[in-house]
């Protein structure tokens, strides 16, 4: 089945290659993790309403962080470090930018989502091509540890549906920043952000230009 499912988003998006974070080539960004057990966490996104159009991103949402995986996640994936459990829903199809932050990110997707994902070292003096990305398609469910050095941003719906990710974090990540800080990339607490050169509305955000080449837009 897997393999059917990569082969139409390879056939539907020539220009940009496709994997599975099961595959060898998305080892040098992440792994997933196995033994987390994922059904409450599950049920708790369907009850959050989807929007009318766009995409959303909680830092926190408490539903998730009263169950036991969020502290599981904070555990045993961020040393005890207080951390956060947020989500990030909606409606999306495009790169438009990416992110970093000086942590991994635990992942688990409500829904399939396709990552598309880059290396930091590839950026120099915040520009990069979006030729070094790829894009990874993850299943519902599944457990994943986004580097630190991988570059992200919003995933990509796989149908009309939208899509939904958990995201987990060190405590205050993509927050409003408290004091101005000289950096042209630092956006909020904890992400440093580089925009596509044809996205107009975070550029008019102050997001700086960095993104080169095609804007990928995913299509299923």
């Amino acid at each position: 089945m897997l393999d059917i499912i990569l082969k139409k988003f390879r056939e539907k998006n020539p220009t940009i290659p496709v994997f599975s974070v099961y595959d060898s080539e998305f080892l040098p960004f992440g792994r997933i993790i196995e033994g987390v057990d994922t059904t409450e966490i599950l049920e708790a996104a369907k009850s959050i309403p989807m929007p009318k159009s766009g995409s959303r991103y909680l830092p926190s949402e408490p539903s998730f962080e009263a169950l036991p995986i969020a502290k599981e996640i904070e555990d045993k994936f961020y040393g005890t470090l207080p951390a956060q459990c947020g989500y990030c829903w909606g409606y999306n199809s495009k790169m438009d930018a990416t992110e970093w932050h000086t942590s991994s990110e635990i992942n688990i997707p409500t829904t399939p989502i396709i990552l598309i994902l880059g290396h930091l070292w590839d950026v120099k003096d915040g520009k990069i091509d979006s030729g070094s990305f790829k894009a990874f398609y993850a299943p519902r469910g599944v457990v994943l540890e986004v580097y630190g050095t991988s570059l992200h941003y919003c995933a990509c719906q796989t149908s009309d549906e939208g899509f939904g990710c958990v995201v987990g974090l060190p405590k205050d990540t993509n927050t409003p920043l408290s004091l101005p800080v000289d950096s042209k990339f630092l956006f909020r607490r904890n992400k440093w952000i580089i925009a596509c050169l044809d996205n107009e509305a975070l550029i008019n955000d102050g997001v700086f230009p960095g993104i080169s080449g095609e804007n990928y837009e995913i299509k299923y």
